[in-house]
């Protein structure tokens, strides 16, 4: 049997919800294309009713091991309805009647992780696990032929588990209740986009079954998204100087002039807007086929894949003809290492560093050269109304040496124009024209067609609601066998004449940042104001890593002001506007660096933690953020935040204190900044706020006068590449992290910094062991 990739749970007689592992041995392989759809149907509410249901469909590639250990891949039809998902193997739409071979519901302890590129089939597909945050042994796994595809799939997943936590919010059944963790809150629903009032929403992602095959069989070709990200600015202000000193062919050059005033290295970047979405830009500069790189690219078009890490890191060799460079006499060759990563608001950054490998050491005829250490990075920019085509903002940025710089954008005489850096720079040209040169890259179908009737698939609430069970999703597509035949009864074809009415998406406006606004927090609202203030000496608690008395100290932690972020104003949910952040609302008292053989929870039950001495268990409240470090050895960087007075429970504080996990995850936001350091770790990290309930595993424990909230870096792989790269450079790191909670409704805003800490230069070797 096997053991197969993706979630479902189970609900048996009187809804109770069971966990029952399925298997698939009459599946059969699949071959076909990834047109993957989604189908929305919503109204003014997230409810279960028929009115209120999200739709969402498409072709993947549903891929595992069986139990004999062979790798398969079946093409599958996945559906997703509301909280339900359905798997197929043909379109249920072209085959009414046709019944799933796997069916199930999406838990609220469903876990979903991009893994980035992998072979499939002789392919590049893009690979989504999915997990049970309670057992971690229940995993799975589907591939798509985009990243923008998967982005889409992602999406659908997240937009399913809150229409579960909706509809037990609204009182189904005590067993319903009891299989979540926590009891969830009955008047913090999620906001939803409305759309119409019981009309499906159908959304095209993909070019159809095809895409997949074409992949699969070598046959190459870029798939796109209909999608479209807001562009917005960092969450974090940034030193950096941008002076723009040339301009070639539509390019924009620009250098940093706050950076080189050293004068021994000079920051340059290359900025152009392209008319193509970010997914596919993306995947056009991550193709190592060299008969499209050599339409755009001057100096990296013959690349090999020597070695791939994992879904987001790979390592890369190439060669040059100097023929085209007149200061090259010999052919060179180099290696390079590549690292991905997709932000929450949809910006790709792509990390290019000179490498040396094993599998490729110095080739007769070749000199080995050094390339150019560099950074891509992909943000979508909004459509105009009524338009077809989607923008985005590409960035090419790297650092190199001033010679023949300085001449160069002064417009003197100068060798610059034969030197790598100049090539490199001169791809952002390149990549523009080629995307102008196909239009099939640059059109965006963004067309929304609202149906008046619903469709006849047979797909039904009441599949489920009459059966016997359904499996949670992390057990059906994680392994199991079809619950049902490939016998299909032909049915009379369903009343489709519904009128068609199509519209477009809608452009959000951008707004300036507000910087000379701020937000400052309302204490007298996130705390009780019925109780007077507790004074406390924070020089008396004191952790294992030792507070600076200033900003030249080292190996030391601060407590800066939240005016170097910008968080959501008054008016965000109206103009999206964002203000500068104020001090925060709680004083950070004491940071722990401890030094761990695993990865350590419930951290403030430990007799060293500041939590239970004395002076601690006098405080009204403290929050306990544990960032857990993957590495060797696993680090626990600890941090101490408390109030002078006790949680005001009907707060947005005191919600997510005393709220569902589910309600924590949704709104648990950290928004970083390398205030000093390696300008590829700056990029690499970037500044926008992360949900990190959403991005990485956090686990939750109140008790008495705390909240503990532990964070798994390690839980995914994009933060454990990142920490990777970070830990590398720490001891010349000046790193800022703010803490927030996110603010979803009017009444919520504007947003406020809960807390903030500044960790300069800090050395691992100074981590102390938390059992001494």
């Amino acid at each position: 049997m096997e053991k197969t990739t993706a979630f479902i749970t189970e609900e048996g007689d009187g809804g109770q919800e069971r966990e029952v592992l399925l298997d698939s041995s009459n599946g059969s392989n699949g071959s076909g294309n990834g047109d993957h759809k989604h189908r929305h149907k919503t109204s003014s509410s997230f409810g279960g009713d028929e009115k209120g249901i999200f739709e969402f469909f498409g072709w993947v590639y549903h891929i595992g091991v069986n139990s004999i250990g062979h790798e398969y891949c079946h093409l599958r039809f996945l559906l997703i309805k509301g909280k339900y998902v359905m798997m197929y193997k043909r379109d249920p739409h072209e085959n009414p009647g046709i019944k799933p071979i796997r069916k199930g519901v999406i838990g609220p302890t469903l876990m979903v992780e991009e893994l980035g590129r992998r072979k499939v089939n002789d392919g590049d597909f893009y690979v989504i696990q999915f997990y049970n945050r309670l057992n971690e042994s229940k995993k799975g796994e589907i591939a798509c032929s985009s990243a923008g595809e998967a982005r889409k799939w992602m999406e659908a997943f997240d937009h399913a588990k809150q229409q579960a936590e909706y509809e037990l919010s609204r009182g189904g059944s005590t067993r319903n209740k009891l299989s979540m963790e926590t009891d969830i809150d009955l008047e913090h629903r999620p906001r939803v986009k409305r759309y119409a009032h019981g009309l499906k929403k159908l959304i095209r992602i993909g070019k159809g079954p095809e895409m997949l095959l074409r992949k699969t069989s070598n046959l190459g070709g870029y798939g796109t998204s209909d999608g479209y990200f807001e562009g917005q600015f960092g969450d974090a202000i940034e030193a950096h100087e941008w002076k723009c000193v040339r301009t070639i062919n539509g390019i924009r050059i620009l250098e940093d002039v706050a950076d080189s005033k050293n004068g021994k290295a000079a920051l340059v970047k290359a900025v152009a807007l392209v008319d193509a979405s970010a997914d596919t830009v993306f995947e056009v500069i991550l193709n190592l086929d060299r008969r499209k790189r050599y339409e755009w690219d001057t100096v990296t078009a013959d690349l090999e894949l020597i070695d791939s890490y994992d879904g987001h890191y790979d390592a890369v060799y190439g060669i040059y003809d100097p023929k085209y460079l007149t200061q090259w006499k010999s052919k060179r060759d180099f290696v390079f290492t590549r690292q991905w990563f997709r932000g929450q608001d949809g910006t790709y950054t792509i990390l290019q560093l000179p490498a040396v490998h094993k599998k490729r050491p110095s080739r007769s005829g070749y000199k080995r050269t050094t390339i150019n250490p560099s950074t891509w990075e992909i943000r979508s920019l909004n459509a105009p109304m009524g338009s077809n085509i989607a923008k985005c903002l590409i960035t090419h940025m790297l650092e190199f040496h001033t010679d023949g710089w300085l001449p160069w954008k002064k417009n003197s005489c100068s060798k610059f124009e034969n030197t790598i850096p100049y090539t490199l720079l001169s791809q952002v040209a390149g990549l523009k024209e080629y995307i102008g040169a196909n239009p099939s890259l640059s059109y965006e179908s963004s067309s929304t067609v609202f149906q008046s009737k619903l469709s006849d698939v047979s797909t039904s609430n009441s599949d489920f609601e009459d059966s016997d069970g359904q499996d949670e999703f992390y057990d059906a597509i994680a392994g199991g066998s079809s619950s049902s035949s490939e016998d299909e009864e032909s049915e009379d074809d369903p009343d489709k004449k519904g009128r068609k009415i199509k519209l477009k998406n809608v452009s959000w406006a951008i707004s300036s940042l507000a910087l000379k606004r701020s937000s400052a927090p309302d204490v007298n609202k996130e705390l009780d104001p019925s109780v007077p203030p507790f004074h406390f000496d924070p020089s008396q608690f004191n952790g294992s890593l030792c507070k600076g008395k200033d900003e030249t100290d080292s190996n030391c932690w601060t407590s800066p002001s939240g005016r170097g972020f910008m968080i959501r104003g008054k008016t965000y949910l109206r103009d999206s506007a964002k203000v500068m952040g104020s001090d925060p609302l709680l004083t950070l008292l004491a940071v722990d660096w401890f030094k761990v053989d695993k990865a350590t929870d419930k951290i403030a039950l430990h007799p060293r933690c500041l939590v239970q001495t004395d002076a601690g268990k006098k405080l009204p409240f403290i929050l306990v953020i544990n960032l857990e470090v993957p590495a060797k050895p696993n680090y626990s960087l600890v941090l101490y935040y408390a109030s002078d007075r006790p949680v005001n429970k009907n707060s947005l504080l005191g919600r997510f204190v005393d709220g569902t996990d589910m309600f924590r995850d949704a709104r648990f936001k950290l928004i970083p900044s390398i205030v000093e350091g390696y300008w590829i770790v700056k990029r690499a990290v970037g500044t926008k706020a992360c949900l990190l309930g959403k991005a990485v595993t956090c686990k939750y424990f109140r008790l008495d006068n705390f909240l503990e909230i532990d964070v798994d870096i390690g839980s995914s792989s994009v933060a454990r590449s990142v920490i990777g790269l970070v830990l590398g450079y720490v001891t010349s790191l000046v790193v800022d992290l703010a803490i927030l909670i996110e603010a979803k409704e009017e009444s919520e805003l504007p947003e406020y910094i809960l807390g903030t800490v500044r960790l300069n230069r800090v050395k691992p070797e100074s981590a102390v062991p938390l059992n001494d």
